[in-house]
């Protein structure tokens, strides 16, 4: 019954040797069934919209969990990479990561498969085109790419040439010229029989893959539907089943990788609220993409989208692509998101172009592969910096040395001055990652709902179930620098972790209605090993010395954002020729996309890493903290393949 209903619902999915794949996909959408192992093109399927499916476990393969793409010949033959032309070729399969997604994307980012996209005509028949004779199974029988096939060319082990063991063999036995498979696949006997083909149009040993691959790919995973519960059950469950030899198929002999890679030695878990995006990673992700021919986003590619986090950062983004209207229509959008993390993932995927973030942020957005461009000077003449300080009540008695179990206001999780500082300080006094230990309870937006760090969090202010409590973003009353403040004045906190200037932005007549009652000298500074010290000496008594925020983007797209953003200011910056709009003005809140302080946007040095922009005092800062990252950031640095310097 279920396989009527796919084969009915997947009609349009090509080759129905692959209905049993999406057969077991839909189950586990369903909640049919619960978990199926998957490699790198069928992640990218599975976690489409449709299915939504999530890994949640990843094979590793000796230490590693990525493996590396390779193309197998025969020593002797002859020919390289760019002679492949004509060729007969072997694959594991029509979708599969090393044996199809990686070779047939390489070739056609090299020049040398020609395709114009899928309107005109299938990849597939593309490859046929290009190769004289294949074995990719999952293709229908009777055409080219099933010619070399020794049985019925579908993607499961009826066909002998199928998966890695079965594309070697094509080779071994001269069915085909050129294999596409992993590092590991080769036997070690063999290996002196066979040779990799390089992108530089060599040849190399087959030990030699670090050197000489297609590309390095995500190791296959566990999938299954988003559900903490359920992923942390399968995992119990697999653990539990250690010696039943499960990374060995032997005894079922000729088949080889059922339900898991032979090569696996163990399994990893995958950090908590990895999409596919993340796992696959950005340049997987763009060769599935080329393939298909997919646009990376629906924008018209020279407009520049601007990521909005939250509901009013959105409404100042819709006026500011309003009035940089011009005769041919809008240059920009404002795609958006709840939160910081949300903005930067859409960046990463290509469904937003840049956004400012404070230092902590930028270090979550290098980690990830973004870079920063551009970056807010607050005081001309001046570095692009600040201070971030603690500040109490003067008749609280608090001091840094007692703020163990007081309740603390920050102005966001994984945020520079509101966390990643005091933190980091903190960090390096307990050695502890849990700061609810530390700290009773508080408030900082982005934090677990269920955490002490929401507990005294003021949401929109319209009740006791407000959703909007402890988010990060300006629709929580206690987010960002004014609204940690705000905290503090409002007694729902003991000490505030903030930037130097924003006491005197929000006291003696500054500020909004909030503020109207705050007296500046009736606050001070904390800080390590000194006494309290009047809010006005910060240069004698702060956390660090920090970095301005900065606007990060993909690095394919540096200079389209740079030359965007001088344009912008010189329009709408502070002494900018169209008084219609203000980019460094917030009618609506404090510091919406920009810093309300902020003078102008300098451009980074092009080939600035996230570390030189961060500079090495505060790298020094908080490099302890960083055994307690994000899960953001955990998520782009689970793979050695994926990891960024």
């Amino acid at each position: 019954q279920n396989y009527k209903y796919i084969k009915k619902t997947t009609k349009n999915y090509k080759y129905r040797s692959s209905i049993i794949l999406l057969v077991c996909i839909t189950l586990n959408q369903a909640g049919e069934a619960d978990a199926i192992t998957l490699d790198g093109g069928d992640i990218y399927v599975a976690g489409l919209n449709n299915y939504d499916l999530h890994p949640i476990i990843a094979e590793d393969y000796a230490s590693e969990t990525c493996y590396y793409a390779v193309a197998v010949v025969k020593k002797g033959s002859g020919f390289n990479i760019r002679d492949l032309r004509g060729k007969k070729s072997c694959h594991t399969g029509l979708g599969k990561s090393a044996g199809w997604n990686i070779p047939v994307g390489t070739l056609l980012s090299m020049g040398l498969i020609q395709w114009s996209g899928a309107e005109d005509s299938p990849v597939e028949e593309a490859v046929s085109n290009f190769f004289s004779a294949s074995c990719a199974p999952g293709a229908p029988r009777g055409s080219k790419l099933c010619e070399l096939c020794r049985g019925d060319c579908s993607r499961s082990h009826s066909e002998p040439y199928y998966d890695y063991g079965g594309a070697f063999q094509c080779l071994a036995d001269d069915a085909g010229e050129v294999a596409f498979v992993k590092h590991l696949t080769v036997p070690e006997a063999e290996k002196d029989k066979y040779e990799l083909l390089c992108k530089d149009n060599t040849r190399a040993p087959i030990d030699n893959y670090q050197a000489c691959h297609l590309v390095k790919v995500p190791a296959h995973a566990v999938v299954t539907r988003k559900d903490p519960q359920l992923a942390q059950r399968i995992w119990d469950s697999l653990q539990s089943v250690q010696e039943f030899n499960l990374f060995s198929s032997a005894s079922y002999a000729p088949a080889k990788n059922l339900m898991f890679k032979d090569s696996t030695t163990r399994l990893v878990q995958v950090p908590p609220n990895t999409d596919s995006f993340l796992y696959l990673g950005a340049e997987y992700m763009t060769t599935v993409r080329s393939l298909k021919k997919e646009p990376i986003a629906a924008a018209s590619s020279s407009a520049l989208r601007w990521c909005a986090v939250g509901a009013t950062e959105t409404q100042k983004c819709d006026a500011w692509v309003i009035n940089s209207m011009t005769e041919s229509g809008a240059i920009m959008g404002c795609p958006n998101a709840a939160t910081v993390d949300g903005c930067l993932k859409k960046i990463m995927r290509g469904e937003a172009d840049a956004m400012a973030v404070d230092g902590g942020e930028a270090y979550t957005a290098g980690k990830c592969g973004l870079v920063p461009v551009m970056v807010e000077q607050y005081d001309e003449g001046t570095a692009s910096s600040y201070y971030a300080v603690a500040v109490v009540k003067k008749s609280s008695g608090v001091t840094w040395e007692n703020l163990q179990g007081k309740r603390s206001c920050h102005t966001g999780i994984g945020r520079t001055a509101g966390w990643n500082v005091p933190m980091g300080l903190i960090h390096k006094q307990t050695g502890d990652c849990d700061f609810s230990k530390f700290f009773s309870e508080g408030c900082a937006p982005g934090a677990d709902p269920s955490s002490v760090f929401c507990k005294k969090c003021a949401g929109s202010g319209k009740g006791v179930e407000d959703e909007s409590k402890c988010k990060a973003s300006s629709i929580e009353q206690y987010y960002g620098y004014a609204g940690a403040f705000r905290c503090l004045v409002e007694g729902a906190g003991d000490v505030a972790f903030i930037k130097h200037t924003i006491v005197d932005e929000n006291s003696n007549g500054n500020g909004p209605a909030w503020a109207s009652g705050v007296n500046k000298d009736d606050y001070q500074l904390i800080c390590p090993n000194k006494s309290p010290v009047p809010v006005s000496d910060y240069l004698s008594c702060h956390l660090a010395l920090v970095p301005a925020h900065a606007i990060v983007t993909r690095p394919e797209i540096r200079g389209k954002v740079v030359d965007f953003l001088q344009d912008q200011q010189t329009k709408f910056g502070t002494s900018g020729s169209d008084p219609s709009f203000k980019l460094f003005q917030s009618e609506l809140g404090r510091n919406l996309l920009f810093k309300d302080s902020t003078k102008c946007l300098q451009e980074i040095p092009a080939e600035t890493s996230y570390k030189q922009f961060l500079g090495p005092e505060y790298m020094g800062n908080v490099f302890c903290l960083r055994l307690c990252p994000s899960d953001l950031e955990k998520s782009c640095t689970f793979h050695s393949c994926q990891q960024k310097n």
